[in-house]
């Protein structure tokens, strides 16, 4: 070998330990190792424990670099990956005196609110949604069933009470009488086709307030009358969530209904009175919030352009401004993750900001030990499909003082 073949085999070798030196060892306890036997064991990708933990837009790339070994976390950062807890925080009680069955369950908002209460043991649950669907295992440590229309009544598990939030849909104007078989093809049979056949003590649905005037007023009498017509006495009010600790104006309807063959004191129920507890917007915003949650300069321009439009059109519509001494917000839509109009916050010499995942989880109620296990468009759709917690805790309160108080013994 020449000498100069041989300078350039010896140059080339200290690069590749020059290398070697500049990219951290690999071992058991490195945090390359460490972050991918995390993830692992969460059974996640790369880009679902970036979102998880609330890195940034390309968490995914750090993540992957980490386990690569080519950059090391910092100790604050290794931390919160590790502590990302592996246990459920909400796990299913099945020594509970009452056993439910959650339909539509959506990231399980109501199964949540019963949950509280300490006497629900959930013996099913349905959703079709998979990225719900990863929210809800994460949280209850359990995979719904999917599609319910899939599923026969007779292979539902006995139950005491039945919850759900369905769609508010239009029933068939085939038939003169409302009643059961108007509501054919719809959300709402496959949970009177569940009651009619299970025949549970109570159930709790949940809808849009403005089911009542739906079709003229036409769509809930037919759910009224089907109810009642499986001899449920049903009850339904208008909440706000405002009056139970959260600060948003979420009004929705909730229908109860107990079975009068099987619960013999049913008259003795009644809503809760809302406590009206003074919270402001304040108490749901996080701290130092990752610059990308502030809208860019040309979303902002184009809110006040849209804005000034409506305006002149003589409507309210268009982005809303809160900050920590508002009161309330308006309504968590699923659409959120799309422009953040509905609920902008304000930030001092910058451009308003979206809501956090975790706020817009504060502002359903959640609590901080609830999971978020998916991107920031998924979470927003999934708190704003879902339901005010302590509304839901306060119904299913009233709804189990009843059956505890039910005298009558049922026949096995």
């Amino acid at each position: 070998m020449s000498s100069r073949g041989h300078k350039v085999l010896i140059s080339a070798h200290k690069k590749e330990n020059t290398y070697m030196e500049i990219l951290p060892q690999i071992t058991e306890n490195s945090p390359a190792v460490l972050i991918k036997n995390k993830r692992i064991r969460l059974q996640m990708t790369q880009k679902e424990l970036a979102d998880a933990v609330g890195m940034s837009k390309f968490g995914d790339r750090t993540i992957r670099r980490w386990e690569n070994g080519e950059s090391q976390p910092s100790s604050i950062e290794l931390k919160h990956i590790l502590s990302f807890p592996e246990k459920v925080p909400f796990p299913n009680n099945e020594n509970a005196p009452y056993k439910i069955i959650d339909l539509f369950a959506g990231i399980g908002g109501i199964r949540l609110g019963f949950y509280q209460t300490g006497k629900t043991n959930v013996v099913f649950s349905s959703e079709i949604d998979k990225f719900a669907v990863k929210t809800y295992k994460a949280n209850f440590g359990e995979t719904p069933h999917g599609d319910i229309t899939k599923i026969s009544e007779k292979d539902i598990p006995n139950h005491d009470i039945l919850v759900g939030g369905f769609p508010c849909q239009a029933f068939s104007q085939a038939g003169k009488k409302l009643g059961f078989d108007d509501t054919r093809g719809t959300l709402f049979f496959e949970i009177t086709r569940i009651i009619k056949e299970k025949k549970p003590k109570a159930f709790l649905l949940e809808n849009v307030k403005n089911l009542k005037s739906h079709d003229r007023g036409r769509t809930y009498k037919t759910i009224e009358k089907t109810l009642k017509d499986l001899n449920y006495d049903v009850h339904s009010i208008i909440l706000k969530a405002k009056d139970f600790g959260v600060p948003q104006n979420r009004e929705r309807i909730y229908i109860v209904g107990f079975n009068k063959d099987k619960v013999d004191n049913y008259q003795d129920f009644s809503f809760p009175i809302p406590p009206f507890i003074e919270v402001s917007v304040g108490n749901i915003l996080e701290q130092n919030v990752d610059s990308k949650y502030t809208i860019s300069n040309a979303l902002w321009q184009g809110h006040q352009r849209r804005k000034r439009e409506h305006k002149i059109k003589g409507n309210g519509f268009g982005y809303t401004l809160f900050n920590e001494k508002s009161p309330y917000t308006n309504t968590l839509s699923a659409r959120y993750y799309k422009d953040g109009s509905e609920i902008l916050i304000e930030q001092k010499g910058k451009n308003p900001r979206k809501l956090t995942p975790r706020e817009v989880a504060r502002l359903q109620g959640f609590p901080e030990s609830y999971i978020i296990p998916v991107s920031d468009t998924q979470s927003y759709k999934q708190f704003g499909n879902s339901v005010a917690v302590p509304v839901i805790n306060a119904i299913a309160n009233k709804i189990i003082d009843v059956l505890d108080t039910c005298t009558k013994k049922e026949i096995d």
